[in-house]
């Protein structure tokens, strides 16, 4: 049950996007098609589920018998970067053309926030339902869970601003405008959800 509490909580009343607000920038530069918001989840989702096994097991069996946490941060950095450059040649090998569709925004999964977010909360928050921190299992479902949120956010807010294309939305409002306009609706929609898992 708990398991259960920690996927509902990740993907849809603690949105990484749409509540925590992390990730934003790919979010709205890759959303265009749904082609591409597609890809990049997935890439995200490989990250953040990879990187937050590793950096918790850096962190439970590195970091803390040596008493150095303070280089949390650091470290995870460190092992993002070093996880998005593999992600990056195995693209650039399996997907040329997604490859060549996510463009600038595959290298700066090393910098999106949600990821590094993501392997911070797992080793420092407390979660109400697993009762404290996280164990590995817990730790990763949330981790994957996390990352199906934000794919499941960014998949969304793609078609509904491929749908828009095709309207004749008000000249003040097009391009940025209406997409600010449009996640914050749809974060809106996500706030439905909340009360459901503390």
């Amino acid at each position: 049950m708990e398991y259960f509490l920690i996927i509902i909580s990740a993907i849809f009343v603690n949105n990484i996007v749409l509540a925590q607000f992390l990730g934003i920038c790919p979010f709205l530069g890759v959303s265009n098609k749904l082609s591409t918001a597609s890809g990049m989840s997935m890439a995200v989702c490989f990250v953040i589920t990879l990187a937050t096994l590793v950096t918790y097991l850096i962190n439970q069996y590195l970091l803390i018998p040596l008493g150095i946490t303070y280089l949390q941060t650091i470290a995870f950095i460190l092992v993002i970067a070093a996880l998005v450059q593999m992600v990056e040649i195995v693209l650039k090998k399996v997907s040329p053309s997604l490859y060549q569709a996510l463009g600038i925004f595959l290298p700066l999964i090393t910098t999106n926030c949600a990821v590094l977010g993501v392997a911070i909360n797992v080793v420092t928050k407390e979660f109400s339902f697993a009762g404290g921190a996280l164990n590995l299992g817990q730790a990763l479902v949330y981790a994957f869970a996390t990352s199906l949120g934000y794919g499941l956010a960014m998949v969304i807010f793609a078609g509904i601003r491929e749908h828009l294309a095709l309207n004749n939305v008000p000249k003040a409002f097009k391009g940025v405008p209406i997409a600010i306009i449009s996640v914050g609706i749809l974060a809106l929609a996500f706030m439905g959800f909340s009360g459901m898992v503390k």
